[in-house]
């Protein structure tokens, strides 16, 4: 038998909370015996009847489990329709001859659900895989006594209560005080915010033609800025810039000295020259 198949009436939470609620609460509960009696006919017979009115019965619980998780800024109707989703898988589980009530056992079920579901939604980014980020996920929030971060003793204390290690509290921690950011800027960001968006600074220009426009300009006026510096040098110290800098096998300021039978310190001092004429040369161009 699928959980599909199993029929629930015409009531959504979706539709009218409130009076989903009210609806669901008005609904008559099982006696041990009714409960029994329906369960052996759902699981000897596969009697959908019987499904659909433990279902039915057991919908108000699910709406007193559902509460327990409006802290997570998810919509209460979702978090209900999930229950009901385990709500509905426990009953097919549901063995009969195991002597307890179907309450008890659907407990797990629709706690799964709903678990699953808050994982899910909670964050665009996922913040719990591991089975010890599960865990901390659902209690950390109560284990804190304060919205400030936790302490060195604090983090000890709850990781050894949870069964985890430090670093996981620490983590754990991390993740559920940052916040999802908009891809794009909101309509009522301002300036810095809108650019601080990533649909901004994540927006691709190099094919832009107007952008390559803009680079073609500004390498060959770079490239026609930096001969003419250099003819104004003399030959010694554009020799030297070129052999340093320009050319594809760099010389060192050795190899310099012995070529024009200086020190290695006045090659460096030429150099540094050079340099410094090469860039007021340049800024002069810019400025004019």
């Amino acid at each position: 038998m699928s959980t599909s198949l199993l029929p629930v009436g015409h009531l959504s939470p979706g539709h009218d909370l409130n009076g989903y609620i009210q609806a669901v609460n008005g609904i008559p509960m099982l006696t041990v015996e009714e409960e029994r009696e329906l369960a052996y006919r759902l699981y000897d017979d596969g009697d959908l009847e019987a499904a659909r009115r433990l279902v039915m019965s057991h919908l108000r619980f699910v709406v007193h489990i559902a509460r327990s998780y409006s802290g997570y800024g998810l919509p209460q109707a979702d978090l209900i329709q999930e229950g009901n989703v385990g709500l509905m898988k426990a009953v097919k589980r549901f063995d009969p001859n195991q002597g307890v009530r179907l309450v008890s056992f659907a407990v797990h079920w629709i706690k799964a659900e709903i678990h699953e579901f808050v994982l899910r939604n909670w964050r665009i980014v996922k913040v719990a895989t591991t089975k010890a980020q599960r865990k901390l996920f659902f209690n950390l929030r109560s284990a804190k006594k304060r919205l400030a971060w936790l302490n060195s003793d604090e983090v000890n204390a709850i990781a050894k209560d949870l069964d985890v290690k430090p670093e996981v509290v620490r983590e754990m921690e991390g993740r559920l005080s940052s916040h999802d950011a908009g891809f794009d800027a909101g309509p009522n960001d301002d300036e810095e915010s809108a650019y601080q968006a990533p649909a901004h600074y994540l927006d691709d220009a190099t094919l832009d033609p107007a952008t390559q426009l803009e680079d073609s300009d500004w390498e060959q006026d770079s490239t026609r800025r930096l001969q003419g510096a250099l003819s104004d040098l003399d030959d010694r110290s554009r020799d030297i810039l070129t052999q340093r800098w320009l050319a594809e096998n760099k010389s060192t300021l050795h190899e310099l000295a012995d070529i024009y039978g200086v020190s290695a310190e006045r090659i460096r001092q030429l150099e540094k020259n050079a340099m410094k004429k090469i860039r007021e040369r340049i800024g002069d161009a810019l400025v004019a």
